[in-house]
């Protein structure tokens, strides 16, 4: 199979995808969102990157969707939309990719379908934010809607520094997102799937003066066996926002009631790999060989 892979220039990830996929007999391309180039003509579309036609691939891997304007980031779904529409398989599909990259989307879907969602106010102005605040027990997480990773990710549980920070923020022309903290066990639990079924799973601790989990953010992970729950929760999270390849993360508040965090349409697995001594792009291409053979 021809297959791309959308990824930041160095991205390990799209090494990885491609030292795997070229072992295995496939011809895999390294991409670049901003080496796109669409050309639209009555009944025909040509997509191509670089000197790549695109249409030509069986399918495509999503490993970034890089910070960009409104117009850029429309765009490159608009792209990978008429992918999709041509018969290439895209990995996550753009509808999902379209809710997974917005944290607002996402848990208004996630608690619409009746999942349980920290409680979460979302606004525009630092006036509305600080009433939010106290709404939210005077401690909050604020989020940015896009981003991955951990980053730009801040506890604020000071009334003056919550101000300052959501003057600034409304300042920037952000939006503001806060949830209520989750003060229970120290620990959030990683489920990544793969067409819903269980890749692997891991335990995440922050560093020690941290309250983020995240590996990137030199938390800790260890192999972790998901309950029945957990894993429902997970494949239900995934089935919500049409994630194909998902990574979901959970927390337990002090009722030690399970809550889900975020789901992720371009999950990293380098620590979880580690974790849970599996070799996921491995995974990753004998699920495509499969579905491919199946379609066939």
């Amino acid at each position: 199979m021809q297959i791309g892979v959308f990824g930041n220039h160095d991205s390990w990830y799209v090494s990885e995808l491609c030292r795997v996929g070229n072992a295995r007999g496939h011809q895999v391309y390294p991409l670049l969102f901003d080496q796109f180039n669409v050309s639209i003509e009555t009944s025909r579309i040509g997509i191509h990157c670089g000197e790549i036609d695109l249409k030509t691939l069986d399918a495509v891997f999503v490993r970034t969707m890089p910070p960009g304007t409104l117009e850029q980031v429309v765009a490159r779904m608009d792209m990978l939309a008429g992918l999709e529409a041509a018969g290439v398989r895209v990995i996550n599909p753009p509808r999902a990719l379209e809710c997974a990259v917005d944290k607002y989307l996402t848990t208004q879907r996630l608690a619409a379908a009746g999942m349980p969602v920290p409680a979460t106010i979302v606004c525009e102005n630092s006036e509305a934010a600080l009433t939010a605040f106290e709404n939210l027990g005077r401690d909050v997480v604020v989020k940015p809607l896009f981003g991955a990773e951990g980053r730009g990710i801040m506890r604020v549980s000071d009334p003056e520094l919550a101000l300052r920070a959501f003057r600034t923020l409304e300042r920037l022309g952000a939006v503001l997102y806060l949830q209520k903290f989750v003060s229970g066990p120290g620990f959030d639990i990683r489920v990544l799937l793969l067409d819903g079924q269980l890749v692997g799973s891991m335990k995440r601790t922050p560093k020690d003066g941290d309250f983020r989990a995240n590996i990137s953010q030199q938390g800790t992970g260890i192999l972790h066996v998901p309950t029945e729950r957990e894993l429902k929760l997970a494949q239900q999270a995934a089935s919500v926002t049409g994630t194909l390849f998902a990574g979901v993360d959970l927390m337990y508040n002090t009722d030690l009631e399970p809550l889900l965090i975020e789901v992720n349409a371009v999950p990293g697995w380098r620590g979880l790999q580690r974790a849970c001594n599996i070799d996921v792009p491995t995974r990753l291409f004998e699920w495509i060989e499969t579905s491919a053979s199946v379609c066939i």
